[in-house]
């Protein structure tokens, strides 16, 4: 028995159909939300504030592919546009954090990690800091694909248990600098970058570190790996058997270090090559910048209000005391007269 067949304008079966400039709005509402926490995905700005040398200007680039894919890569400043002009346009984009560099005069650059639009604002000095290239320039085999930053980084945080204020409000800041992450549910495939924050007590710096994570397996041979990799045939020409590609001496039979890396047993499979049934070797690769800076000021607001460190009340308090031994040494010298 057959159904009828459906006029041009007839539809079976179907529920109201939603325009498609309706579905497009809907799948970016979806888009720039936090699937873990329900929240707006975070979004942010790297610009600088004044004249930057070209150096800060390569490490300002740097810090935006850091950040990626949820930042302006390209940016354009103006030196009219001042620090509220960012903040008007942030709002309708959804932009939540500010990274701000800048080089005063008479001393060392500053980085300011500021919440929008409200603050607070965490301005640390810049003590060291090498760039992307100077760091792949110091390897031997810099990887950097460009596949990596289609994701956002992974976040670690080291050494700042057992600190009190403000390193508990800095925390918190960058805990909601990033997307976060539900290892119950993410996907293996999409970490490919760490972005390490360690705070050393003995010299009460910060070290800011970026890398990218690989994977490989375990007891796979280094010419069947990229064999499988690149998908191509290699050059047989000056061998007898396709068995002497693998077991020839020089090319290696295991992979290299397997015993240095960390081994792991994964999940789910990733690709080809790294799959549940085998294990795989994590490997971390930095690939930059790298900056080392020490926290020397928070604001309540965005980069204004009230100064919450270094703490107002000491400064107080070595003031009466310096008042207090002022007046003793005084009265020291009227009676000694």
């Amino acid at each position: 028995m057959r159904h009828p067949r459906s006029g041009p304008g007839k539809r079976r079966g179907r529920g109201p159909r939603i325009p498609a400039a309706t579905l497009r709005k809907q799948q970016a509402a979806l888009a720039n939300v936090d699937q873990v926490t329900g929240d707006k995905i975070p979004k942010s700005f790297v610009f600088s504030r004044g004249k930057l040398p070209s150096t800060l200007r390569h490490l300002q680039q740097d810090l935006r592919k850091v950040m990626l894919p949820y930042t302006a890569l390209n940016l354009k400043e103006k030196k009219r546009n001042n620090l509220k002009d960012f903040v008007n346009v942030a709002g309708p984009l959804g932009v939540t954090h500010f990274l701000i560099l800048s080089n005063p005069p008479k001393s060392l650059p500053h980085l300011r990690f500021a919440k929008s639009p409200q603050g607070p604002t965490f301005t640390l000095e810049i003590e060291e800091y090498a760039l992307a290239a100077d760091i792949a320039n110091s390897q031997k085999h810099p990887r950097c694909p460009p596949g990596i930053f289609k994701n956002s980084a992974l976040l670690v945080l080291s050494g700042f248990t057992g600190l009190g204020e403000p390193f508990k409000s800095l925390v918190e800041y960058f805990y909601h600098m990033l997307p976060a992450v539900d290892p119950s549910t993410v996907k293996l495939a999409t970490c490919q970058r760490i972005l390490l924050l360690k705070y050393d007590k003995e010299k009460e710096v910060l070290e800011f570190r970026h890398y990218s994570i690989k994977l490989q397996p375990v007891g796979v041979s280094r010419r069947i790996r990229k064999l499988m990799q690149n998908n191509q045939l290699p050059d047989l020409r000056d061998l007898k058997d396709v068995s002497d590609y693998v077991t020839k001496a020089g090319y290696g039979s295991e992979s290299e270090a397997d015993d240095e890396a960390a081994t792991v047993s994964l999940p789910s499979d990733v690709d080809k090559l790294n799959q549940a049934s085998r294990k795989s070797a994590v490997r971390l690769q930095e690939i930059g910048p790298r900056i080392t800076m020490r926290l020397v000021k928070v604001e309540s607001g965005l980069c204004s209000g009230d100064v919450l460190y270094p703490w107002p009340v000491e400064k107080e308090v070595v003031t009466k005391e310096g008042k207090e031994t002022g007046e003793e040494l005084e009265g020291q010298e009227t009676g000694s007269v």
